[in-house]
């Protein structure tokens, strides 16, 4: 019977769910039918792949060929399909054996020539080829990714006869080559946070925020060092784990971006404009794309001069603050992104930049803040007035600023000992864990308790308090959280210092 089955994966979000290709070749007519819920990109590919066919030096059989793409219920799309629809059709017309295809997967796009070209978004494919075991072929210019998931049983394939080789025995075709070392990460010159002249107050707050990987907000007139502070950030977190580094991989990979191995385990840092839509930021499309936020998983998200935003594009972000992931539902798919991200936001107090000397009334003042809403702010453990520096601080010799390292030494050593403690960090701590592992004094929280109470701050704010005190305890190495610490988290409240402020009559 002139059938034949090859196995392949699509792409569905960051997953690659398994898809067979079944081609059959009856007597009739000459013709090539395609089904199983296929895409108009997948639908050309009965050209791509007869001519690729053709150029390569086989016979393209002159039958009614009809390609199953099963499961039929899922969407395909890509020109992912173009060699396991070929390898099928010359297993199908007994050009290669189809023994051979026996716990194989074929991935990659045709050229009419017969080559295989780069495909987008392979990454989730071979993650999930290594956990089945199986032999995977692969374009020959997506080595890269491959390479970072070390996966040894994945083979290179540049053109359409030398995969026909592999399978008949004759020639092997190129995999990993063992031995394989991690490239050190290039030297190079990044900003530093002794460079950003006073402010200690605002990077101790980034410092407890890297720490506990608490969400901040820098609070300032214009040109205090809220951007610069902010994109130094990163420097202070440690480097990816493997798993966190796949995560990481898996996401940019199905959104097109290319992997740089020197980059592997770097955080990610985006920074979008306030012009972007909620569909950029969130996700979304036609065909779902991991939007801003979940390309920022495990890394940092700044988001500047944040009151620009829309507000209901803001309000987007509350859900995924809480989750750490993002679910995307369309007609045809409902896809989930992760995106655990630490947010790092900067703004104004009034809309003429300054609240001091501002030239705008209280009431204005008050409507420009208002974009912000209540919930959304809620979501922020740390808000941080960076206010202008004192007469003389700019030509002065600033010797008492740390560098980015010396910081980051320390703030790796609190992570560890919250990593040790609970196996999460503080800023991911649920409220049964901080009561049986905050070790808080029954007296300190009901003088928290009251604080809140006084500030009128929800319970959110209440719980996200201690998350904070907790990690100021770490970095201090204290085992138990102290008044100290809990009265050091309060002065990181200037948002509702200031709101606060604006209520007072004047």
């Amino acid at each position: 019977m002139a059938i034949a089955c090859v196995a392949t994966r699509a792409s569905k979000g960051v997953e690659a769910p398994a898809v067979t290709v079944e081609v059959h070749l009856s007597n009739g007519l000459p013709a090539f039918n395609l089904v199983g819920l296929p895409e108009t990109s997948v639908k050309e590919a009965k050209e791509r792949v007869r001519s690729a066919i053709i150029n390569a030096g086989f016979e393209f059989p002159t039958r009614r060929i009809t390609v199953n793409l099963a499961p039929a219920d899922l969407p395909k799309q890509g020109g992912r399909y173009d060699l396991p629809i070929a390898i099928g059709i010359l297993a199908a017309s007994k050009q290669i054996p189809n023994n051979a295809l026996k716990n194989h997967e074929f991935v990659g796009e045709l050229a009419l020539s017969g080559h295989i070209k780069h495909s987008h978004g392979l990454f989730p494919v071979i993650v999930e080829a290594r956990k089945q075991n199986t032999e995977l072929i692969v374009p020959l210019d997506n080595r890269a990714d491959a390479e970072l998931v070390g996966y040894n049983k994945v083979h290179f394939a540049s053109h359409l006869h030398t995969v026909s080789e592999y399978l008949h025995g004759q020639a092997p075709l190129p995999g990993i080559e063992s031995g394989l070392e991690w490239i050190e990460n290039d030297i190079v010159q990044q900003a530093c946070f002794s460079e950003v002249i006073g402010q200690y107050h605002a990077k101790h707050g980034l410092e407890i925020a890297a720490a506990g990987n608490h969400n901040i907000l820098l609070l300032g007139p214009p040109g205090t060092g809220k951007s610069m502070l902010a994109s130094r950030m990163i420097q202070l977190l440690p480097p990816l784990s493997y798993d966190e580094a796949l995560e990481v991989a898996a996401i940019h990979s199905v959104a097109g971006h290319d992997i740089h191995p020197k980059k592997f385990y770097t955080r990610p840092y985006r920074a979008p404009h306030h012009t972007s839509s909620a569909i950029s930021l969130v996700g979304g499309g036609g065909i779902p794309k991991p939007g801003e936020i979940s390309l920022a998983h495990r890394g940092v998200l700044f988001l500047d001069e944040i009151v620009e935003f829309p507000r209901k594009v803001l309000d987007c972000l509350r859900e995924p603050m809480e989750t750490g992931e993002i679910v995307i539902s369309r007609a045809a798919a409902k896809l989930t992104f992760l995106s655990r991200f630490q947010l790092v936001a900067a703004m104004n107090p009034s809309p003429c930049g300054d609240i001091e000397n501002a030239r705008a009334t209280p009431d204005q003042i008050q409507r420009y803040l208002s974009r912000l809403s209540g919930p959304f702010l809620d979501r922020f453990d740390l808000t941080i007035d960076v206010p202008r520096l004192p007469a003389g601080s700019l030509t002065q010799a600033d010797n008492q600023s740390e560098t980015s390292s010396i910081i980051a030494a320390r703030v790796k050593q609190a992570r560890d000992i919250q990593l040790n403690r609970a196996g999460v960090l503080n800023g991911e701590l649920t409220s049964k864990q901080l009561k049986d592992l905050g070790q808080f004094k029954q007296t300190d929280l009901l003088f928290l308790e009251q604080s809140v109470n006084k500030l009128n701050l929800s319970t959110r704010s209440f719980h996200r308090l201690q998350r904070v005190a907790r990690t100021i305890a770490d970095l201090q190495q204290s085992q138990e959280v102290e008044r100290n610490h809990i009265a050091q988290a309060l002065g990181y409240r200037a948002m509702d210092r200031l709101l606060n402020n604006l209520k007072t009559p004047y």
